[in-house]
């Protein structure tokens, strides 16, 4: 294992890339809230579990898309120094474009035995408005891309499951769907310390088989 100054041991590096659905529809329900404050929130336990996976070194970032992708976090921070920035709502849902800029950051990954696949997890509230069966394509062409473990989080019945089923690309793992803030924290809460308690050499968990949650108030989506 490699050395960092001070003598400390450098884990194995794995990168976790969030994809994140902040179209307009996210506006409605205070979805996008939601979102933000769920990922807020899960922070310090990512860095919670990480501490007991020191064979690990966790770097973290963000792709958003609506009209458009881009980077939300560009630099792949470790996850000691990751802060959330708030994402706002607005346009349309260019998934395929942030699957072609995931597939673009991963072709660029080096082939090093020391690397840890890496780890996507898309969350969206709706279809596609754009080529994305293509860009799909290729991010699973690429190496790492098709190695990854990725996972897709639903936000309320409008989702569209048979997409987000696609890019997970295991039958083991199924969508999960969130249909309030409440269960958005528990799955985005289940996903990320699964990945960072997780040791090199194990597999990160089959995720559960998802189960809606149907209260009888106005927070369902």
């Amino acid at each position: 294992m490699a050395i960092r100054p001070g003598g400390q041991y450098a884990g194995r590096p794995l990168h976790f890339i969030w994809l994140l659905d902040c179209s307009g529809s996210m506006a409605e329900g205070g979805k996008i809230q939601a979102l933000n404050n769920a990922i807020r929130e899960v922070v310090p336990a990512m860095r919670s579990a990480a501490e007991g996976n020191p064979e690990v070194q966790f770097y973290v970032r963000a792709i958003k898309f609506s009209s458009g992708a881009s980077w939300h976090v560009a630099e792949a921070l470790e996850l000691s120094h990751f802060k959330w920035v708030d994402l706002q709502a607005d346009g349309e849902t260019d998934m395929g474009q942030a699957f072609a800029l995931a597939a673009e950051e991963l072709r660029s990954l080096p082939t090093d035995a020391r690397l840890l696949p890496p780890v996507l997890v898309l969350v969206s509230d709706g279809k596609p408005t754009d080529d994305w069966k293509g860009a799909l394509q290729a991010l699973l062409d690429v190496p790492w891309g098709k190695r990854a473990v990725k996972q897709a989080i639903a936000i309320g019945q409008d989702a569209d499951f048979d997409t987000l089923q696609k890019f997970i690309d295991n039958r083991e793992r199924q969508v999960l769907r969130a249909d309030s803030a409440e269960q958005l924290v528990k799955w985005i809460k289940w996903v990320s310390t699964s990945v960072t308690a997780t040791p090199p050499g194990k597999e990160i968990p089959a995720t559960p088989v998802p189960t809606p949650m149907t209260p009888a108030d106005d927070s369902v989506w």
